[in-house]
């Protein structure tokens, strides 16, 4: 599958940039029984639905004549999200200091879900600090991270 997310996100990239956006991710998965194609954007001050429709009809037939996928899919264009996931290094770079929420594999001390600020990030391990604790995290042990929205 990492092809064809590495092929549309150089598709989209530029359609993306165009538009006055930045690309955040490109996912293919299927779901209940359908593959879906996301391409996820942001941008300053946020993603309005209008940025996503220009980009959806800009992309549409960049990819219809490039054919990434070879089987029907579900095309869609939209917002990274306030919780985003961050996945590549250069997320864990723009959101030092952010609350995230580290998911884990396995439990802790009974719990999977910690939340706290991201204090550092090298090659996949991570450090967040909750309160006054630091806790530190191997790549191995990390099913998900995402920024965290208290409410």
């Amino acid at each position: 599958m990492s092809k064809i997310t590495d092929k549309v996100y150089e598709l989209a990239k530029p359609v993306v940039e165009q538009a006055g956006c930045s690309l955040w991710d490109v996912e293919y998965v299927r779901e209940a029984g359908c593959w879906y194609l996301r391409v996820f954007i942001d941008k300053e001050g946020g993603v309005s639905i209008n940025d996503c429709e220009t980009i959806s009809r800009a992309l549409d037939p960049i990819l219809d004549e490039a054919d990434p996928i070879p089987d029907s899919y579900v095309f869609e264009v939209g917002s990274a999200g306030a919780e985003r996931e961050l996945k590549r290094p250069e997320d864990f770079r723009q959101f030092m200091g952010s609350e995230v929420e580290v998911r884990l594999y396995q439990p802790i001390n009974g719990s999977k879900i910690f939340v706290g600020k991201l204090a550092a990030y090298d090659q996949g391990d991570l450090s967040i600090t909750a309160g006054n604790e630091d806790m530190s995290f191997k790549k191995a042990q990390i099913a998900l991270v995402k920024l965290h929205v208290s409410i």
